[in-house]
């Protein structure tokens, strides 16, 4: 957390409770006049702490009720498989979070799909026409307990 004071912090925690709070309360709440406040959300914006503003939409209300983390396996560690599968998901809608990670396998993707079918669709016709994709480990989502897009912002 460089050059960031108290008022950063909180200025970035109320930001991630709610992205459209006008400048005003967000003023308000941090006992700052609009005009610095708004001053600093840009800076914060500029310097690359806030990357953007989305609207979380209710996956089931756009009917896709099947949330799915898939662990991926390529079929050779090298840096050209590596690269040829994170540019791959880049234009995947169905995938909506992908992590390279260590251990046994060496990515972890988010995918969402309407149902049972069209995530079998997904897997067969899309994840595995990837040629660098060696396996596929899916786990369903049953409910989801936690999900708060928030990163933890230290005092």
């Amino acid at each position: 957390m460089y050059n960031l004071d108290s008022i950063d912090r909180k200025i970035l925690r109320l930001l991630q409770q709610n992205a459209n709070i006008t400048v005003k309360e967000l003023a308000a709440k941090v006992n700052l006049s609009t005009s610095p406040t708004f001053e600093r959300q840009k800076r914060l914006e500029h310097e690359g702490y806030i990357k953007r503003y989305i609207a979380v939409v209710d996956s089931y209300k756009v009917h896709n009720g099947i949330q799915v983390l898939c662990n991926i396996r390529l079929t050779k560690h090298c840096d050209k498989f590596i690269k040829e599968f994170m540019h791959a998901v880049q234009t995947i809608e169905e995938i909506t979070e992908c992590y390279n990670t260590s251990g046994e396998f060496d990515f972890l993707i988010k995918v969402y799909a309407k149902d049972m079918k069209a995530y079998q669709h997904f897997m067969l016709n899309i994840l595995g026409k990837i040629d660098c994709v060696g396996s596929i480990h899916s786990v369903f989502v049953i409910d989801e307990t936690k999900n708060t897009k928030k990163v933890p912002i230290p005092a």
